[in-house]
């Protein structure tokens, strides 16, 4: 890509943002209100609370929680995926289960979770777990399941074992769904982490976020929620150039094919 066509590319992808920030400073730049304060006076206090103090106190204990529970649910949403795939008859028998656990609210079982795990770290990974498993687990066996018969066949001809198709075709085939659950999943993470630390914490980004509204320092409450808006933002842009890395032979598959 020539350098005009990547400024091209960025500002297509910046140009709101940009926009947004721009009209709501202006906006807020004469802002009297308690609740409503000056963008400048945010920007201004983001730095002063998050640059070093909050950023170790909180940020750092959410983003661990949460790259634990991500992780740990992403081993197991592929694993236990795999493990559905090959065996067919147990995938229809856990259907009903696993689909009654995946539209259950994720914040309805905070209780249950805070009863079985306590208010610790414990407790804020293994909601993270949840909320991230189904879309990792559900993508990658409507992924398996979606791979193409004649790949199979070619498998079955060369006499490849279970293992050796599961990792030369089928997951490869099954890795761009697979991707998409994880971002989704990315996303619910994000959102429990902050609710489970608002409900039952004593650090974390969501607990200084109801701290702040709390005891009406809203000035640090809008900080917060600027602090984890670009937390998201970044873990999202990161997790789509690694996505883009890891599956550029599939983007130049799918550009190959339709050039056809």
């Amino acid at each position: 890509m020539t350098i005009p066509r990547r400024i091209l590319f960025v500002a297509s992808y910046l140009w709101l943002p940009v926009l947004l920030i721009t009209w709501w400073w202006i906006a807020s730049a004469s802002s009297t209100s308690t609740f409503f304060p000056p963008l400048s006076t945010i920007l201004s206090e983001t730095g002063r609370l998050w640059i070093f103090d909050h950023a170790v106190n909180d940020l750092v204990p959410s983003l661990f929680n949460l790259a634990i529970g991500y992780v740990l649910a992403v081993v197991v949403g592929i694993g236990l995926g795999s493990v559905l795939w090959r065996f067919r008859r147990a995938a229809v028998a856990a259907h009903p289960v696993v689909y009654f656990l995946y539209v259950l609210p994720a914040p309805a079982l905070l209780p249950v979770f805070m009863l079985a795990f306590g208010l610790g770290m414990t407790m804020k990974v293994a909601i993270v777990f949840l909320s991230c498993l189904w879309p990792v687990l559900l993508n990658t066996l409507d992924g398996m399941r979606a791979t193409d018969d004649i790949k199979l066949d070619v498998a079955k001809t060369l006499n490849l074992s279970v293992l050796q198709k599961l990792r030369i075709v089928v997951l490869p085939a099954a890795s761009p769904q697979i991707a998409a659950g994880m971002r989704t999943a990315l996303a619910f993470g994000i959102v429990l982490m902050v609710v489970s630390e608002m409900v039952a914490s004593t650090e974390g980004i969501g607990y200084f976020i109801l701290l702040s509204q709390q005891t009406f320092a809203v000035t640090n409450m809008w900080t917060g929620i600027l602090v984890l808006a670009i937390v998201g933002s970044l873990l999202n842009i990161l997790f789509v150039l690694g996505e883009r890395r890891v599956l550029k032979w599939h983007y130049q598959s799918t550009l190959m094919n339709n050039a056809r």
